[in-house]
């Protein structure tokens, strides 16, 4: 869908560390194997990181059919002056919500945990000279809204005790979406009134709901808008948006069992299993 490497405001970070960082990441995905540490030396800023992420895109073979937002503490912020970041979600690592579904993270030795999402869907493609967007003008562009629980996982355990840069450049933390019901008109909800609750192994791990994410689904929206077109990436019809945490991140290990519960909207349940080369294979 959106696999070009364009990425117009951003600056090349040395290739060979460039080169290193993506091999080394791309190689233990395939594999479903773990990372001792970050391979190399973790970028200057979140544009050097996005300018990893780009490569590692384009030496991936598969398509980019959406999108995870993830939020920045502040004290983890660089001088972006971004407040949340991007990851890609890839065709294969995308699955609808059904009986018997297996959701995969790289185990023993990498990162693995679940995030209750709101998923926007874009129903028109978003101007491609348009880079600034604020909340309501992104809530003026169709889409539709679904529950879905994202699948965090990498090949590095501690990715996100490094932070973002370190997160940005392995896709955003990212092994796969899972979509369920639709909530229909969703911009004319009063966001307090979705609520949601994560689970595992039948115990309660987190509560919460879209006003969980800063300014809610409508900012996390804009800055998707507004980052995507940045890097020369603008948003087509058709891409998925995965919002935010709604309830937390809640590390999860192969065998456990995933339930998420959106109130009156729908639920999500999984079984967790270790990634296998064939699984993270592109």
């Amino acid at each position: 869908m959106n696999n070009g490497t364009a990425h117009p405001d951003v600056q090349d970070a040395p290739a060979d560390t460039t080169a290193r960082i993506v091999d080394a990441f791309l190689r233990a995905r395939r594999a479903g194997d773990a990372l001792p540490g970050f391979p190399g030396t973790i970028p200057d800023t979140l544009v050097d990181a996005y300018v990893v992420q780009d490569a590692a895109i384009a030496g991936w073979s598969d398509d980019v059919v959406g999108w995870k937002v993830g939020y920045i503490a502040a004290e983890k912020r660089d001088g972006s002056g971004d407040e949340r970041l991007l990851g890609p979600i890839f065709r294969r690592n995308l699955q609808q919500a059904a009986d018997g579904l297996e959701i995969a993270v790289f185990a023993p030795g990498g990162f693995g945990a679940i995030e209750a999402e709101y998923v926007l869907r874009l129903d028109a493609d978003a101007p491609v000279d348009k880079t600034e967007w604020t909340p309501d003008e992104a809530a003026a562009l169709p889409s539709t809204l679904f529950v879905g629980l994202e699948v965090a996982s990498s090949p590095l355990a501690t990715i996100n005790v490094l932070g973002p840069r370190v997160v940005v450049s392995d896709f955003g933390n990212n092994n796969g979406l899972v979509v369920g019901a639709e909530i229909p008109d969703w911009t004319s909800l009063d966001e307090a009134t979705l609520r949601a609750e994560s689970r595992i192994d039948d115990a309660v791990v987190g509560t919460g709901g879209a006003t969980t994410l800063p300014g809610g689904l409508r900012a996390a929206f804009a800055f998707a808008l507004s980052r995507s077109a940045r890097r020369g990436r603008p948003l087509k019809r058709g891409e998925l948006i995965a919002t935010g945490n709604a309830t937390g991140i809640h590390d999860i290990l192969p065998g456990q069992r995933a339930h998420v519960v959106f109130e009156g909207r729908g639920e999500i349940r999984a079984t967790v299993v270790a990634a296998t080369a064939e699984e993270s294979s592109p």
